[in-house]
């Protein structure tokens, strides 16, 4: 009796597992269809999840002239540049006036091999259906024309409008004007505005002079963007900041950058394409022993000076060689002073070792080799009288200096490697700690903005400022 008990058990828990199973498969084929779902005016609606690469939040879209109306402009996603499109506009519904600074709700949608960004009032969650369920569009549902629903479909008490991201995006008038407005700007082209069809520049420009300053301007705007978005990549890849301290030279260099590159691989997709872009923006003999030429040129800049003791700040120092150089120009420069160099850097390592820096033997043939000795293991160093005039400091520059009045601030290239608001700081130190006859020098491809009140003086590449 008891066997036959348990055997009925045994048969009963079979078959419980066996029912689980088929509920598990049948659930699994159940949901055969997934969906992003999101909100337009209220409204729900959905896209089909494969069309999602992601979602995320942003602002602050660059601009991009000669655009239809519901492209808010362009985007750089890590490292990709992708348009912004704002659903709402698309589909004629009214938009809040926005706030510059808020962040838009972001769809990531991919195309046909295109990548848009596309904004709507927020995004909900990813909801799973049957695709039989899906019922074909009707002329009631949404605010939006019929051919571009894909059906509409119910889940948990709530009608979803799906849209058919097909049809939207890979539409003539609508993916290809997106993809083609930014060349056929370049080009001088005219795009339809948003009520009226606009004449082509051939019919409205009444001579060839005009038609030259427009095609400029357009192709002007066209680089700004394009180094807005190289800007960012800088700053992402390699924390280079452009701001007026460099901004000229970054023009100059994108020039150049265009060229080689050609039209379509302007964009840095990756850190080498960033360290390639910067390669030519630092200053002669940078972390490299000096050459006599270019001693020659900075000693001409320096001032006279009859103090007793001159004091120089050296930030960003790195390995010491530049401040050893340094150290050995105002030595020649100020035999009868003391030289007094604050040299920092945030690199611990570099600054620990630079006081231990030994010199190639070939150094005694360089300008400097009067100030080198030879040590105990036949290396060559600085002689006491150039160390001692050296203080090496972990010491992070964007941060209080307590130093004394500076006759010298020597800061080549480091400046454009902060955040801007530091970058002003900086300067404004500057101003602050240097004295009346003092002299700053910073990178090549830098240069301190008018405003803060300092003057010029140059020697071939080298550019000394002054306090007026």
């Amino acid at each position: 009796m008891s066997d036959n008990k348990e055997e009925t058990n045994v048969v009963k828990a079979a078959e419980q597992i066996n029912e689980k199973i088929q509920n598990a498969t049948e659930a699994a084929t159940f949901i055969d269809f997934k969906m992003v779902t999101f909100s337009l005016a209220g409204k729900d609606y959905a896209i089909d999840i494969m069309h999602v690469k992601e979602i995320a939040k942003a602002g602050r879209f660059t601009y991009v002239p000669n655009t239809l109306p519901f492209v808010l402009g362009v985007y750089n996603l890590r490292g990709e540049i992708i348009p912004i499109l704002d659903l709402r506009l698309f589909f004629n519904i009214d938009v809040p006036e926005s706030n510059e600074k808020k962040l838009q709700n972001l769809l990531i949608l991919s195309v046909e091999e295109q990548t848009f960004g596309l904004v709507v009032d927020k995004i909900d969650k990813v909801v799973g259906v049957q695709k039989s369920t899906i019922q074909p569009p009707h002329p009631l549902f949404g605010d939006i024309n019929i051919k571009y629903i894909n059906g509409v479909v119910e889940s948990n008490n709530r009608l979803y409008v799906l849209l058919d991201v097909m049809k939207i995006f890979s539409a003539k008038d609508t993916v290809e004007k997106v993809e083609s407005n930014s060349a056929d700007a370049s080009l001088g082209k005219e795009v339809p505005g948003n009520a009226t069809e606009r004449k082509s520049p051939e019919m409205i420009f009444d001579s060839e002079k005009q038609r030259k300053v427009y095609v400029k301007d357009v192709q002007d705007e066209k680089a700004s963007v394009d180094i807005k978005f190289i800007s960012e990549s800088l700053k992402n890849y390699k924390k280079f900041v452009v701001s007026e301290l460099n901004i000229d030279w970054i023009k100059r260099r994108y020039a150049e950058w265009a060229k080689e590159r050609g039209e379509n691989k302007i964009q840095l997709q990756s850190e080498a394409d960033a360290e390639a872009f910067l390669a030519p923006f630092f200053s002669q003999f940078t972390g490299k022993w000096w050459s006599k030429a270019y001693v020659d040129n900075l000693t001409k800049l320096l001032p006279d000076n009859n103090a007793k003791q001159i004091v120089v700040w050296n930030p960003g120092c790195g390995r010491g060689i530049e401040t050893y150089c340094l150290a050995c120009v105002l030595q020649n420069r100020y035999p009868n002073a003391k030289i007094r160099i604050y040299a920092q850097d945030i690199d611990l390592l570099n600054v620990s070792n630079a006081g231990l820096l030994s010199v190639p033997a070939d150094g005694l043939q360089q300008w400097f080799g009067r100030y080198l000795i030879q040590k105990a293991n036949n290396e060559y160093t600085f002689n006491q009288s150039i160390k001692d005039s050296i203080m090496f400091e972990y010491h992070d520059c964007k941060n209080t200096n307590v130093l004394p009045m500076i006759d010298i601030i020597f800061a080549r290239d480091i400046i454009s490697y902060m955040e801007e608001a530091n970058q002003k700081t900086m300067l404004e130190e500057f101003q602050e700690k240097l004295k009346g006859n003092g002299v700053v020098i910073i990178g090549e491809n830098e240069a301190i903005p008018n405003s803060y009140g300092f003057g010029e003086k140059s020697v071939d590449a080298l550019v000394a400022y002054l306090k007026d």
